[in-house]
C-alpha cells in the first residue's frame, strides 16, 4: 500500500508515522486513518521496531479533528464500522511497541483522541488542545470522553468537552494532559531522545509494563496487583531478563533479543 496522506520513516529503532496534510491542518479522513492503521499493522509486525513516533506535518498543527465534510455523510451504524477512527485508535493504545505524540500545534477532536490514544504525550509551546465537537451536536467518539477523564480527571474532562475550549501548551502539562513541553524547534528531537532511552529496554518488559498499567489502572488493587505479578512472572522467564541482569553485574550495556 502506498501512503498518501501519511508519512512513515524509520530510523533503527524507532518508527514515526507523520500526519502529511499540512494544507488542511493534518485533518484525519477515512484514508488518513486506513494508512495509520496499515502503518501500524507494518510496525507491530517489525521486530526491529521498539517505538513509534505520531506528529504532524508543518508547524501548525498536529491533527485539527476529523474531516467536517465526511462527518456530514455520517449515518448511525458508521459509528460501530470496522476500521473506525475508534478501532484504530484502540489499536494504537495496545500497540506492544511504546508509541509517542510529539504534539506541534492544534491537536483538536481526533486530532488530541490519535495523541490520547499515545502512551506519552509531549508539547511544542503552541500547541492548541480540544475536543470542540459539542459544537458540531455530537460527542468525542474516538475514545476522548474515556481517556481523557482518566488522564486529567472526570471534571477537568467535562470541563473540556462541554465547554469546548481550548487549553494551551503550559496548562496541558499542569492538567497532566502532556508530560512536557518544549520548544517547536526542539520538538522532534525530544521525542526521538525519548524514544532513544526507551528504545534499549527490553522490548517484552515494554510490552508487560504497558499492559499493567493500562489493565491495572481502573480495577481494584488486588485484581491491579495480580496483573502486575503476572506481567512479572512471565518476564522472570525471558531470556532478556537473563541478560539484563548479566549485562548489570557485568557493566556493560545489555543487548535484547526480544525473547
Amino acid at each position: 500500500m502506498e501512503f498518501e496522506n501519511i508519512l512513515l520513516l524509520k530510523e533503527e529503532a524507532i518508527a514515526t508515522i507523520r500526519i502529511n496534510r499540512p494544507d488542511v491542518r493534518n485533518a484525519l479522513n477515512g484514508t488518513t486513518i486506513k494508512e495509520i492503521m496499515y502503518a501500524m499493522e507494518q510496525l507491530e509486525a517489525d521486530s526491529e521496531i521498539k517505538v513509534i513516533i505520531f506528529t504532524g506535518s508543518g508547524e501548525k498543527a498536529f491533527a485539527a479533528g476529523a474531516d467536517i465534510n465526511q462527518l456530514t455523510k455520517r449515518q448511525p451504524l458508521d459509528a460501530f464500522s470496522k476500521g473506525s477512527m475508534s478501532e484504530v485508535y484502540r489499536c494504537i493504545e495496545n500497540s506492544k511497541k511504546a508509541t509517542i505524540a510529539a504534539i506541534n500545534g492544534y491537536a483538536l477532536g481526533g486530532g488530541l483522541e490519535l495523541a490520547l490514544a499515545c502512551d506519552i504525550r509531549i508539547a511544542s509551546n503552541n500547541a492548541k488542545l480540544g475536543l470542540p465537537e459539542l459544537n458540531l451536536a455530537v460527542i468525542p467518539g474516538a475514545g476522548g470522553t474515556q481517556r481523557l477523564a482518566r488522564v486529567v480527571g472526570r471534571g477537568k474532562a467535562l470541563d473540556m468537552i462541554l465547554t469546548g475550549e481550548f487549553i494551551l501548551a503550559d496548562e496541558a502539562k499542569e492538567i497532566g494532559l502532556v508530560s512536557q513541553v518544549v520548544f517547536q524547534e526542539e520538538l522532534m528531537e525530544t521525542a526521538k531522545e525519548k524514544a532513544r532511552r526507551i528504545s534499549q529496554k527490553g522490548p517484552i518488559a515494554i510490552q508487560m509494563a504497558k499492559i499493567a498499567v493500562n489493565k491495572g489502572y481502573d480495577v481494584d488493587m488486588d485484581t491491579a496487583l495480580l496483573i502486575e505479578n503476572l506481567a512479572q512472572a512471565l518476564l522472570y522467564g525471558t531470556d532478556d531478563k537473563v541478560e539484563g541482569t548479566q549485562a548489570f553485574l557485568e557493566k556493560r550495556n545489555a543487548t535484547f533479543a526480544g525473547n
